[in-house]
């Protein structure tokens, strides 16, 4: 049998252990045509993810449930064939379908997975296993040709990682024997060596400038966007990730999670990647935009240490914000920031605000701090870096700039 349409096969983490056939029919219907392995393979993915989703995160988990699913719709319905059964070959056949998969497994959009209809869980035909979208700086004209998809190397590496982990996985509970995704790596034609000088996602300090005047322009004239300013100020001048902002099922952060020492230094108590909970500097010059955010919902004065409320609230309904949400909200002054540079500068100095994301805000607090003359280790820590080599890579690369110092003094003649 095969399918037209690849549909989804998982879930949200938080839905995923009550998650049953019964309550997907499409699915269910797909699984009763007399190929029992296809079942198997059903549970042997929701087995790894749940594993994924209790020992790493719920961003880990969304991560590698892309790639997994994909591989197996891929063994399903283009390979027929039981993962277990396969080898290097076909996994060097998998990786050429993902360099160029047909255009009926293509989206141009993120799209949810699964609608509730009367009780049961349906596919959503908008939903698709690769995506192709166009750039942000070129969305209002650009007509996208689903035949150039290309995956980038870091999806490419990104894609291994995910399967190889799957593959140790089944391993280890004695299910398979053997991880050809491990020794096909080494061998796949579109994997390139890539030595090219890594430039910083960030924006300039008047680009910065534009983006922080805007938000304070915008919650002037209009209370609702008082949160748009927190957000902008936290991820810039804490370094923070739009994840550590937002409502986890570990972890909900709170204005208690702000705290004092003994010689009333200010901190933030974070929850990172890897479930890692850190505490980062709270500079002097945020305290004001933190007192105006908590004025604008009725709270006093700084928070205390035992203070519950919810650290960044919705407007609507209870509780914290996603972060496809809170990404929404710091897009909405990305957008107004670069209107208002391109009217002033015009559009080329502009034109960085328009391919912006929330994590350059993150790039750029770290790079101007560390072009302050900060010291490293205080940043690295604050990043939540696992040593300064990382931080060093990421943002001074000294040796890159050893290189271009040297490289000025060659001759013509």
């Amino acid at each position: 049998m095969s399918l037209k349409k690849p549909v989804p096969l998982y879930p949200t983490y938080f839905d995923l252990r009550d998650f049953d056939l019964e309550d997907y029919p499409e699915l269910a219907k797909m699984f009763s045509n007399n190929e029992p392995w296809w079942l198997e393979q059903f549970g042997w993915g929701k087995l790894f993810l749940d594993y994924i989703g209790r020992n790493k995160s719920e961003h880990t988990y969304d991560r590698f449930r892309n790639d997994v699913e994909r591989f197996i719709l891929w063994s399903f319905i283009v390979k027929q064939k039981p993962i277990d059964q396969l080898r290097k070959s076909d996994f060097l056949e998998y990786a050429d379908f993902c360099w160029q998969p047909p255009v009926t497994w293509i989206g141009t959009s993120n799209q949810e997975r699964f609608h509730i209809t009367n009780g049961y869980s349906a596919a959503n035909e908008l939903w698709f296993p690769f995506k192709i979208q166009a750039p942000k700086s070129l969305k209002a004209n650009y007509i996208i040709d689903k035949k150039k998809y290309r995956p980038s190397q870091q999806t490419l590496t990104s894609m291994f990682t995910a399967i190889i982990a799957f593959y140790n996985h089944l391993m280890a509970e004695d299910i398979c024997i053997g991880n050809p995704a491990q020794i096909a790596k080494k061998d796949c034609r579109h994997f390139i060596i890539d030595s090219q000088v890594k430039e910083i996602k960030r924006l300039t300090a008047t680009q910065w400038q534009y983006v922080l005047d805007t938000a304070v322009e915008m919650a002037d004239e209009n209370a609702i966007f008082e949160r748009n300013l927190f957000i902008i100020a936290c991820l810039k001048t804490l370094f923070l990730r739009i994840s550590e902002l937002s409502e986890r099922s570990s972890w909900s952060p709170s204005m208690g999670h702000f705290w004092q020492d003994d010689d009333q230094n200010w901190w933030l108590k974070i929850f990172g990647k890897s479930r890692k909970i850190r505490d980062i500097t709270v500079p002097t010059d945020f305290l004001p935009f933190l007192e105006r955010y908590r004025a604008s919902r009725g709270l006093l004065g700084l928070p205390s240490s035992n203070e519950n409320t919810v650290l960044v609230e919705k407007v609507r309904g209870q509780g914290g914000m996603t972060s496809r949400h809170l990404r929404r909200l710091v897009q909405q002054v990305f957008d107004q920031a670069y209107n208002n540079m391109r009217m002033s500068e015009g559009p080329a100095k502009a034109l960085k605000l328009k391919e912006a994301s929330a994590h350059w805000l993150r790039h750029t607090g770290a790079s101007m701090e560390i072009e302050r003359g900060r010291p490293l280790k205080d940043i690295s820590e604050d990043l939540g870096h696992a040593s300064m080599a990382t931080t060093d890579t990421v943002y001074v690369q000294s040796e890159n700039k050893k290189r271009a110092e040297s490289g000025k003094k060659r001759k013509v003649n």
